[in-house]
């Protein structure tokens, strides 16, 4: 389905470079960009693309409403890494976040936003496709560098993908680690880095990461991202390949991606 896009888009930012990036095309695409920014790292850079950037805390639900309100947002775009970790502190969470949450049989992300969108949708705006903006940024498939898969580590691939949609199935996390057929890391609340460093460690060289979409993936949140630092952790780890879902995955900065990954003996794919 279609739909109308309004010229005044409103973006909710995360760490990362991927709202720059939203915010960036819209802007050459002729669109208005109003961001509420939760992150501190690209803050400036957002600037130079987005007609106002405000700063607020996740938690601050009156806040970042009052702002979307005054500036008459009837859609809005989430794009960036905002850590689950906020959750265990309700560090500046208003009593209205705190009411939002205790809805929540589960603080899986799915449950979260989900309630997010609910509230959203009753002051009349519209959670959008985080792809609309930047689905040229979507990869197909295929292996993206130089370097190829060997069939041991393609038998790695396959197991992980399967197991990473099943974990997807219960809304646990995106990615898991294999090595020779054994499960080294499945992600939970900490995110893909960190999970890549624990089974990386455990595998001691040339471990598989696999990261794919939940089965019912909901495209307008935690659409997979992969990027520079993912693949910084994977050399540090000594991490041999990383296999994405193909035409559903996002690869951030992909020239200097695949560069980098060329450079380090890593092979990247989608599958």
């Amino acid at each position: 389905m279609s739909i109308t896009l309004e010229n005044k888009q409103g973006l909710i930012a995360g760490d990362g470079t991927l709202p720059i990036k939203m915010a960036q095309y819209a802007k050459e695409n002729g669109f208005e960009v109003v961001c509420i920014s939760l992150a501190k790292d690209n803050c400036n850079e957002l600037k130079k693309y987005c007609s106002k950037v405000y700063t607020c805390h996740p938690g601050e639900i009156n806040r970042i409403e009052s702002i979307l309100k005054d500036e008459g947002i009837k859609q809005l775009t989430f794009l960036g890494k905002v850590h689950k970790k906020v959750l265990l502190k309700l560090h500046k969470f208003d009593k209205r976040a705190i009411d939002i949450l205790k809805e929540a049989v589960r603080l899986n992300d799915d449950k979260v936003m989900l309630l997010i969108v609910d509230e959203l949708a009753k002051i009349g705006i519209e959670v959008l496709d985080q792809t609309i903006f930047i689905k040229n940024l979507m990869i197909p498939s295929g292996v993206l560098g130089t370097h190829k898969p060997s069939e041991a580590q393609m038998e790695d691939v396959n197991y992980g993908f399967w197991l990473a949609k099943e974990m997807g199935k219960l809304d646990v996390g995106q990615s898991v680690v294999i090595k020779d057929k054994m499960i080294m890391a499945v992600e939970a609340i900490e995110g893909t880095d960190v999970c890549i460093k624990r089974g990386a460690k455990l595998a001691k060289k040339g471990a598989v990461v696999v990261k794919v979409s939940k089965p019912k993936q909901d495209k307008r949140f935690d659409i997979p991202v992969i990027g520079m630092k993912t693949l910084r952790t994977m050399k540090h780890k000594r991490a041999s390949l990383i296999a994405v879902e193909a035409n559903e995955t996002i690869i951030v900065e992909q020239e200097k991606v695949i560069e980098y990954a060329d450079k380090n003996n890593i092979v990247i794919m989608a599958v």
